[in-house]
């Protein structure tokens, strides 16, 4: 097949996307498919390439990138650079490079990405692409809009509430330690751990960097874990230990920072509570595909779901990954069977 690998984008994810498109787009050239690593915001000039046998040279055509820095893009710098001054999220010639695809492989991560607005764009274009419908990718999106569900269904979730920015004067926080985080940021970015009251206009500052709503929730120390699901079944769990601090920006994408462990090292009666709950919270949100889920343990055992991940991390080492190959599904066969599986949309 023809398939455009979608990255980079304009959330504070973008290098992270980068990754993952360009591990993905590997792992399907070795299947046979000439895969091409677009930048959605950035896209093809006519001047810069001829689109129109751009799948001839895939992998010359293909967006070259590094390993992820440890710092989250400048966003503003990246807007400024682009060459037509468009207001559009998409770049010049994606929308056609992705009509020419037979489909396009989401490794957008966070913003416009994973927000359902790309995906309802191409519903509307007649573009095929991997992952959840817009619906059910908008609610995941949202934290708030998350726990609010999983409250309804009863999936255990940390106690909190949300605040937007014109609401932020003489707001107070209850119950401390607590955790302050945008809505709808991912990698934990803008995410600081408040210890008390003296520290919670300095962690709305750093989350209002990144958008203009947050959520403010119950901290749970303990253990933290994911859990992926395709198609409604539970891979096995896995645990992530960083070595200093939280699972932060650094410490998941910085090598050596993280111990994670997969099979997680709970009680089998533990893994399978972990499972229903991340099964249960994949169909109350109504996805249908694929998904990550993210737990913590606290010390007494008890489990809280925090959030929906509907394009988690694709690179070789990304927790999905990991898991699959726990059942025995390597990298390429987890990236054509994720395609497979999101074909089943337009059948």
């Amino acid at each position: 097949m023809d398939i455009v690998v979608l990255a980079g984008g304009l959330s504070s994810e973008r290098d992270v996307s980068f990754k993952s498109g360009t591990m993905v787009a590997k792992a399907l050239r070795n299947r046979g498919h000439r895969a091409l690593v677009l930048d959605v915001f950035m896209g093809y000039s006519d001047a810069e390439c001829d689109v129109t046998d751009i799948f001839e040279n895939s992998e010359g055509n293909s967006v070259k990138v590094a390993d992820i820095p440890t710092e989250a893009p400048d966003i503003d710098a990246i807007i400024a650079s682009r060459a037509d001054k468009s207001p559009s999220f998409f770049g010049p010639n994606v929308i056609k490079i992705c009509q020419m695809a037979d489909i396009v492989f989401m490794a957008l991560h966070g913003g416009d990405g994973e927000s359902g607005k790309v995906q309802a764009a191409f519903d509307l274009y007649g573009i095929k692409y991997t992952g959840n419908d817009y619906v059910s990718s908008a609610i995941s999106m949202s934290k708030q809009l998350t726990k609010n569900v999983f409250e309804r269904v009863g999936v255990p979730t940390p106690a909190g509430t949300s605040l937007k920015k014109e609401d932020r004067a003489g707001f107070k926080f209850e119950k401390y330690p607590c955790i302050v985080k945008p809505n709808c940021g991912g990698s934990s970015i803008g995410v600081t751990i408040v210890e008390n009251p003296t520290e919670l206009d300095a962690a709305l500052d750093a989350a209002f960097e990144w958008e203009d709503e947050v959520v403010i929730e119950q901290f749970i120390k303990g253990r933290e874990f994911s859990d992926g699901v395709i198609e409604g079944k539970a891979l096995p769990v896995i645990e992530i230990a960083p070595k200093q601090g939280f699972y932060d920006y650094k410490n998941k994408y910085a090598a050596g920072s993280a111990v994670e462990t997969c099979p997680a090292e709970i009680s089998p009666e533990a893994t399978a509570q972990m499972q229903k709950f991340a099964e249960k919270a994949f169909v109350s949100l109504g996805l249908t595909t694929y998904a990550r889920m993210d737990f913590m343990m606290d010390e007494d055992g008890n489990m809280y779901c925090l959030e929906a991940n509907t394009l988690p991390g694709m690179t070789p080492t990304s927790l999905l990954p990991q898991e699959a190959a726990q059942v025995g599904m390597d990298f390429e066969d987890l990236c054509e069977h994720l395609i497979q599986v999101s074909l089943k949309k337009y059948r």
